[in-house]
């Protein structure tokens, strides 16, 4: 999207402090903001910030990775903030501003011809019995997974009120568009245009051959329920980064759906 020309008063930095010549990237950023009468809040990405730092961002950069990246769309997300995520590593699928791009970009920002790309994301609650007992917000994927070695586990998935099927199997990925090119590819999952309104369900490694990767809206909830009685531990990952435990019992559930949903 692009407007009319935007002003800087704040601008939070999300930065990964193991990347090489951050701080160099870093003081680049601060001294363009303050140059304009802005301030900074900087941060690393796996710090916890009160919800309140966060109040009348207009930017947030994201200085590393993709991981860096995810970590920093799910801080900001439920404020609309625009993200300018910037490389500093190796290979970023989602990160597409290189270091010497970093403030032309900036400077398209607030000249308002900078383009930003709308992204669908998951809100993903743990559930036992009727009981909310964890919630976040991924990015790129949820994924209900064995916590052992060569040890399958037993999932129940429904797609809103509609049985999906059982599942023997590693576990099961629930990726967004955004995902489609992460953990759910390696796991034979298909590459989904990034702005479409849609999540991808792709089993990992499943026992039955009938178990294919699937497209659903993502207008619909998807429901990934534990079965009871299992041989190993199983757990929760939200977008690689956020884990929580998942008791082997059929109380337990996961449940992922858009966050407009």
């Amino acid at each position: 999207m692009t407007g009319k020309q935007r002003e800087l008063h704040r601008v939070l930095i999300v930065i990964n402090s193991r990347k090489d010549h951050v701080s160099t990237v870093v003081d680049a950023v601060e001294s363009f903001v303050r140059a304009r009468g802005g301030e900074t809040i900087r941060m690393d990405f796996a710090a916890r910030v009160p919800a309140k730092a966060l109040d009348g961002l207009d930017l947030a950069v994201s200085l590393g990775g993709d991981g860096t990246l995810l970590s920093c769309a799910r801080l900001v997300a439920e404020r609309g903030v625009p993200i300018l995520a910037v490389n500093l590593g190796d290979i970023g699928f989602i990160t597409e501003v290189t270091r010497d791009e970093l403030i032309p970009a900036c400077e398209d920002f607030l000249a308002g011809t900078a383009s930003f790309s709308e992204r669908l994301m998951l809100a993903v609650s743990v559930r036992r019995g009727t009981a909310e007992v964890a919630s976040f917000t991924g990015l790129n994927d949820a994924v209900v997974s064995t916590t052992g070695i060569s040890r399958m586990i037993r999932l129940k998935v429904q797609l809103s009120d509609t049985p999906v099927g059982r599942y023997r199997a590693d576990g099961v990925i629930v990726a967004t568009p955004t995902g489609s090119t992460a953990y759910s590819m390696a796991a034979g999952g298909p590459i989904v245009y990034p702005e479409m309104e849609a999540f991808i369900l792709t089993p990992i490694c499943p026992f039955t051959l009938g178990n294919r990767p699937t497209v659903v809206p993502a207008s619909e909830q998807l429901e990934i329920e534990v079965e009871g009685n299992q041989k190993t531990g199983v757990a929760l990952t939200v977008d690689g980064q956020e884990t929580v435990p998942l008791q082997p019992q059929s109380s337990r559930s996961c449940r992922c759906a858009s966050p407009a949903a």
